[in-house]
């Protein structure tokens, strides 16, 4: 059982730096200033938050060799500042979730003990009723996760299903993803991890965050111009509901 975190922020590589030298250099300096400059949390957000970025991410999207997760948090940062969600960590929170998913078995709801993954929200929900008080605070987390990276990436694949096969709709996405990030948030782990807040956000502006990632999915994202060497699979990840 695994607890995503808001780490987009701390880990760049010698690829993201070289990014943001190539983009931001006259106003930077050179890698050594850049790297003191990053290490400040007020100004290395502040870097992060310039346009120029995103302009540049959107622009060399199909020569990019950045992170995965410097290039969600541009991208899920700026769509959600649009959208008026502007805390930072639940930008970063969710760029980590899209990191994390981007890789089919970390979809996957795996817990202690139990041999086979726990693929469908049915199968989560059920389990929910015999684990103990911690792995039902990591299954909540996860259906959480799960019910936004579907509805907010793949909403035209949860249209189709619902139309023509009678799966659940986006609607049941949304009060699902909601009603668990609001659980976990009073969780004692939640608070452990800092993560109380964010998923108080998320189920509170849950709709709205859907739909920035919504058009994130759309117009943005092109996840095989990043990280080649990665098997990233989103576009084959939707196990149903």
């Amino acid at each position: 059982m695994h607890v995503i975190q808001p780490n987009c922020r701390v880990q760049f590589t010698a690829e993201d730096i070289d990014f943001i030298l190539s983009v931001l250099r006259p106003k930077v300096g050179a890698a050594d200033s850049l790297i003191k400059l990053l290490a400040d949390e007020e100004t290395r957000d502040l870097i992060l938050d310039d346009e120029n970025l995103l302009r540049a991410v959107l622009e060399h999207r199909s020569c990019l060799r950045i992170s995965a997760h410097f290039y969600f948090y541009i991208l899920v940062r700026q769509v959600f500042r649009r959208s008026g969600i502007q805390g930072r960590e639940v930008a970063d929170y969710v760029a980590e979730v899209l990191t994390e998913f981007s890789r089919l078995e970390r979809t996957q709801c795996r817990i202690k003990g139990q041999v086979q993954p726990l693929d469908y929200f049915f199968e989560m929900l059920g389990a929910l009723q015999t684990v103990d008080d911690t792995t039902r605070f990591y299954i909540r987390a996860h259906i959480g996760n799960y019910s936004l990276f579907l509805s907010g990436i793949f909403p035209d694949r949860v249209r189709f299903r619902a139309e023509f096969r009678g799966a659940p709709d986006l609607k049941y996405f949304e009060e699902l993803g909601r009603a668990n990030y609001r659980v976990a948030s009073d969780h004692r782990l939640a608070r452990k991890y800092d993560l109380d807040g964010i998923f108080n956000t998320l189920s509170e502006r849950f709709q709205t965050t859907r739909l920035a990632l919504n058009d994130l999915g759309e117009r943005l994202i092109t996840l095989g111009d990043i990280e080649p060497s990665v098997n990233l699979v989103l576009k084959k990840s939707f196990n149903g509901s």
